[in-house]
């Protein structure tokens, strides 16, 4: 490992460690409870949901979504801690989890978004992408091949990794990496990058295909029932673009740069801690996912309906039982 490589990385300035930390834990402790009760409504509760291709895809994210926020206290320690072995055990394990879960949330958005186009093209779910079946499939080869590129770098790190006499300060796993580690590496990112481009332009296809039919159907004066659920359409892709582009658009396109400029000890910081901001910004999308189930899946809508319903008859409930205690204490006195 080159020395200068090291020196580099060792101006640090702590504060900048004690920001992330903090934006780690706010985003690890709200995504733990949303994701966790989104979980809840759709396992602990699954028999009162319709079970649907869409509902295969949304329970995957939510999965994805819970298992980033898990990963989040390995991030937090890796920022705390100057210890080797903690270092070692999160470049090794914490960060693989990490980005194999962000990917898987990528692509679930994405394939939430193609159901969604498909449901506009095939009303009656006559397309074969549309069983459940196919979801099930889909879902079972994207975690397997994703678990594939992870298991790999880990078994790569565990063995070729090379040993420092002392931890850099930097958080990037990348002074811990050997040549072929690197080499490796760098086709990870060129994958990954493809997944990325892919997924984006098909959503900005999907929300612009809508967008045309949506105003040939005003144009032509079709039924108003047709064009208020193309416009409904239109807005949900919205919104799951929006998702998309807030949390992984800035990472992806500080990446890129980061890996070309990260030997120069001028730019090394100043890509690092920008790279590092885009990941927190990234892992926003724990926190903001719960719109898309919410406005993606109606069964879920149901279900929180149902518990406010609940909640709010148990209070009626409880009212009326104190208005009868106290009209028969009355009725005694």
């Amino acid at each position: 490992m080159k020395a200068n490589n090291l020196t580099c990385s060792d101006q640090v300035d702590p504060s900048v460690h004690m920001f992330f930390m903090v934006a780690h834990s706010l985003v690890f402790l709200v995504g733990l409870f949303l994701n966790g009760f989104t979980l809840k409504v759709y396992f602990c509760q699954a028999q009162q949901l319709a079970y649907r291709s869409m509902t295969v895809y949304l329970k995957n994210l939510a999965v994805a979504d819970f298992l980033i926020s898990l990963c989040l206290p390995m991030r937090i320690a890796n920022y705390a801690s100057s210890s080797i072995s903690i270092r070692q055990i999160y470049c090794n394990f914490g960060a693989s989890a990490f980005y194999l879960n962000m990917y898987a949330s990528i692509l679930f958005m994405g394939f939430i978004a193609a159901n969604r186009y498909l449901k506009i093209i095939h009303p009656a779910g006559t397309h074969v992408l549309q069983t459940v079946q196919a979801a099930r499939n889909i879902a079972i080869a994207t975690w397997g091949f994703l678990l594939a590129i992870m298991s790999t770098y880990i078994i790569l790190s565990l063995v070729s990794q090379d040993v420092l006499p002392s931890v850099p300060k930097a958080v990037s796993c990348d002074v811990l990496h050997s040549k072929q580690l690197n080499s490796y590496y760098k086709t990870i990112h060129a994958c990954t990058a493809a997944i990325f481009l892919f997924v984006l332009v098909s959503l900005v296809s999907f929300y612009y295909n809508i967008s045309r039919r949506l105003s040939q159907a005003q144009q032509r004066q079709l039924a108003s029932s047709s064009s208020k659920k193309l416009a409904r359409s239109r807005r949900n892709m919205l919104v799951l673009v929006i998702v998309f582009c807030i949390c992984f658009v800035p990472y992806h396109l500080i990446r890129l740069p980061y890996m070309f400029m990260r030997s120069r000890c001028s730019w090394n910081h100043v890509f690092l801690y920008m790279k590092e901001l885009t990941v927190t910004m990234s892992i926003l999308n724990v926190c903001l996912d719960p719109l898309i189930y919410f406005i993606f899946c109606k069964a879920f809508r149901t279900q929180l309906n149902l518990r406010r319903a609940l909640s709010a008859t148990r209070v009626a409930t409880h009212g009326d039982d104190a208005e009868r205690r106290s009209s028969k204490t009355l009725s005694v006195l």
